[in-house]
């Protein structure tokens, strides 16, 4: 079942935003998953030598813990101040 919002969803209510960049964070890391598993299966194969894979998989995993150190410790999700007109 879906997450459910118990207002209408606005982009200003600071919930909001942390649970959307929480979600949308899942959906990087499986997106990366399964990427990632994907290559590696066809690699394992050997029906290809891609020398570059582990390349890649570190660096989506360094985005990936980017991105999580980002949405854990330095996203501000306190009330935004009125925009003055």
């Amino acid at each position: 079942m879906p997450p459910r919002w118990p207002t209408k969803p606005d982009r200003q209510d600071p919930a909001y935003r942390k649970i959307d960049d929480r979600m949308n964070f899942a959906v990087h890391v499986a997106i990366a998953a399964t990427i990632n598993s994907g290559l590696w299966f066809f690699h394992n194969l050997k029906a290809a030598n891609w020398e570059w894979l582990p390349w890649v998989t570190v660096s989506w995993l360094v985005i990936v813990l980017i991105h999580f150190i980002y949405i854990s410790a330095i996203a501000n999700y306190s009330d935004t101040p009125p925009k003055s007109t």
